[in-house]
């Protein structure tokens, strides 16, 4: 069984660098090899992973916070451009409770306390499935930590973190900014530009983020031996 973690991709080394230290991570756990792929900027695709090892079934498992076009159709293009005859591709990482669980954890570490205002600041999206698992995140994390958390986003929809920072800013409260990236990077640097408080940390180092790809990769369907997309 070969088995894929595949990434957006990055021109930033820290993020490249990142899904390559999640990737060993995983490995330790599972005690089984896991090759890093990425769908954008960066080499190699998931299309050549898979066309190197078309010997054996694959699990891809996709390293996205929640569903989106490159879920949804770059992953399965790639596998359908490999050729490969036994490839299952797993949900995205989000929405899932672990996730929240790293969110709160990572809100907790930074100082956050129940009178601030809280914003889970994502990198943003156009598709509508993706912003829907957004929002279910959003609607859990308020749920765990007893106060209503408002999503915004770092570059793509509305509101902008910064907007949101200030709009919450006429509330009086100190304003954290929960990040909702795995990364350093561009959209991370934004978060500490928006004017927050506190701003968290990325999920991808926290030990949570390795459990939960494992346990995808644990939980994948054994493929059948006929191509798949």
């Amino acid at each position: 069984m070969s088995y894929v973690l595949v990434a957006h991709g990055t021109r930033k080394p820290q993020g490249v660098e990142l899904i390559g230290d999640l990737a060993g991570r995983v490995s330790e756990v599972l005690r089984h090899p896991v090759h890093v792929a990425f769908v954008d900027v960066v080499g190699p695709t998931p299309a050549e992973v898979l066309d190197a090892h078309t010997d054996e079934p694959a699990v891809l498992v996709p390293a996205f916070l929640a569903r989106g076009y490159h879920v949804s159709t770059d992953i399965p293009q790639h596998v359908h451009d490999s050729g490969h005859p036994a490839v299952t591709v797993t949900a995205a990482l989000g929405p899932d409770p672990q996730l929240v669980r790293v969110v709160v954890d990572r809100l907790v570490e930074s100082g956050w306390q129940r009178d601030d205002s809280v914003i889970l600041a994502a990198a943003g999206t156009s598709d509508p499935a993706a912003l829907r698992d957004l929002h279910t995140t959003a609607a859990w994390v308020s749920a765990t930590i007893g106060s209503r958390v408002e999503l915004a986003f770092a570059a793509t929809g509305e509101p902008r973190v910064a907007d949101a920072v200030t709009a919450l800013r006429r509330r009086g409260r100190r304003v954290v900014v929960a990040s909702y990236l795995l990364s350093e990077g561009l959209f991370q640097d934004r978060l500490r530009d928006s004017g927050a408080d506190v701003v968290t940390e990325p999920l991808g180092r926290h030990p949570g983020i390795t459990r939960l790809i494992a346990h995808r990769f644990l939980r994948a369907r054994t493929p059948s031996l006929t191509r798949q997309g």
